[in-house]
């Protein structure tokens, strides 16, 4: 996974945890999640405790490597919804698109 996977998510080196174990889990009590990386890749996440065991987030994903992030940073706007009939049939459409 490239280094910049998941910007939203602060990253600490093996080493680093190792020397500040204490400040990195104050960091994560308070809410932060950081993914702990070995050699510059990731290896492991770290984050608060939940209760009720919430599910993963984008960013858990991005990290864990299940998911590509996203390619664009803006939020287009949504699609105006189709008007469609209500009597739509499949057989209907397939009629129209053969043009019987």
């Amino acid at each position: 996974m490239p280094d910049d996977a998941s910007p939203n998510l602060a990253r600490v080196g093996v080493r680093e945890l190792r020397n500040s174990v204490a400040a990195v889990v104050r960091r994560a009590a308070a809410g932060e999640r950081m993914v702990i990386t070995v050699d510059g890749l990731p290896a492991a996440m770290l984050g608060p405790l939940e209760p009720g065991g919430g599910g993963p987030t984008l960013d858990d994903l991005v990290a864990a490597g299940l998911v590509e992030p996203p390619g664009r940073s803006d939020h287009p706007p949504a699609p105006e919804p189709a008007n469609l009939p209500i009597d739509a049939r499949a057989s209907r459409a397939l009629t129209d698109l053969r043009g019987a």
